[in-house]
Formats: structure tokens, sequence, C-alpha cells
């Protein structure tokens, strides 16, 4: 199934109906402010391990992301931020980062690396941010990128097409974009780039 929902000012009804799918242990792919993405329920833990299967990776080695609704949503699922990252933080997001941190106890095992840690996004996408704040909680998410990115990696009819058959839902946000998040190691003191994206940290500074 695909549905169309508009990226601005997302219908409420539509959105519900995903929420309904998400609760219901269903995988999607949506839109983010960079690439569409793979998501699924943190409370589903039979959906994260579906999502795996369909992306083909070991879920206990996954290296997936949280995408919550603002910052006071982020400190419920990680370690202490100190201030002077919390203002880089302020500035990035909503916007094309992702931030790696030490997982607290609120996130389910199942969900954290081996190195106990998870990738933080607020995208500046009012599709997914809709999505987080209705559902109660946040999703996870992996992008659908490849190495090499192709037309059908931001053409939302074309990415039903190649997933209709393992994903439950695909929404339609419009086209998508070609570069991913900037992905910011914050487990240290200095906070390390191990991947420059979309985002441009010397901004924030």
């Amino acid at each position: 199934m695909i549905i169309k929902i508009h990226p601005e000012n997302p219908d409420r009804r539509k959105i519900d109906q995903v929420i309904t799918t998400l609760r219901n242990g269903g995988v999607i792919i949506y839109p983010t402010d960079t690439v569409y993405g793979f998501a699924c329920d943190l409370s589903n833990a039979k959906a994260f391990e579906r999502l795996c299967r369909i992306k083909g990776i070991n879920p206990e080695k996954a290296n997936l992301s949280l995408i919550c609704y603002d910052l006071s949503n982020i400190t419920d699922y990680t370690r202490p931020i100190g201030n002077t990252l919390f203002r880089i933080m302020k500035k990035a997001l909503p916007g094309p980062f992702t931030f790696i941190f030490e997982a607290n106890s609120n996130v389910p095992k199942i969900f954290r690396s081996r190195k106990k840690t998870i990738g933080i996004r607020v995208p500046d996408n009012n599709i997914a941010r809709e999505l987080v704040k209705s559902l109660g909680n946040p999703i996870v998410s992996s992008s659908i990128r490849e190495e090499e990115m192709i037309e059908y990696s931001t053409d939302p009819e074309l990415i039903h097409e190649k997933y209709e058959k393992l994903v439950d839902l695909v929404i339609d946000g419009g086209i998508g974009n070609f570069e991913p998040s900037t992905i910011v190691d914050c487990t240290d003191d200095q906070p390390v780039i191990i991947r420059q994206g979309l985002g441009l940290i010397e901004e924030l500074a």
C-alpha cells in the first residue's frame, strides 16, 4: 500500500492509519529530510527483527537510529548530555544529523548495538515528526540508501514498486534526497564526525 501525505500539513486521518500499522507490528517506508527510510515501532521487537531481515543485516549488529520528536524526547533514551553538546544539538535539530550516544535503560536491549550505543535523529520533516508524536515513542529507522544511489531511492512510487511485497506501507511524501544525514559520534568528550552527509556541523559551532 502507498499513501500520499502532504509534507507540510500531514492529514490527521492518514497519520492515524500509519500509526495503526506501526502498532500492529508493521514495517513502513517513510520520508525524512534526507533519504527515505524503513521504520517500525520501538516497542515491537518482532517488527525490528523483520526490518533487519528486509535490510539483510544481523539484529545483534545493526546500527539503527531512533527518530525522536524533539530534544526533550532524546534525553529519555540517552545518558546525560553535556551543556556544550546540548547547545550544538539545539542549533542542529530538527535537521539532517544523526547523533550517536550511549543508550540508557529505556532503550530495549534488542535495539542497542553491542557497544550499547544508539543513533538519535530529529529530522526536519513534519511527516516523520508527526508519526513519532502520535505514536507516543520513537520509531526505529534505517535508510533505504545503498552504496550507489539510484533513482528508486528518491522516488516514492519507484520505492513502492521495489518494496511493496516486503513492507506494509509506503508513505509518499514527495521526492526524497540523495544525500544521507551527517553522523556525529558523541560518546566521548569531543564530538567526532564519522560520516559527512547533508548536515554541516561547522555551521553550528
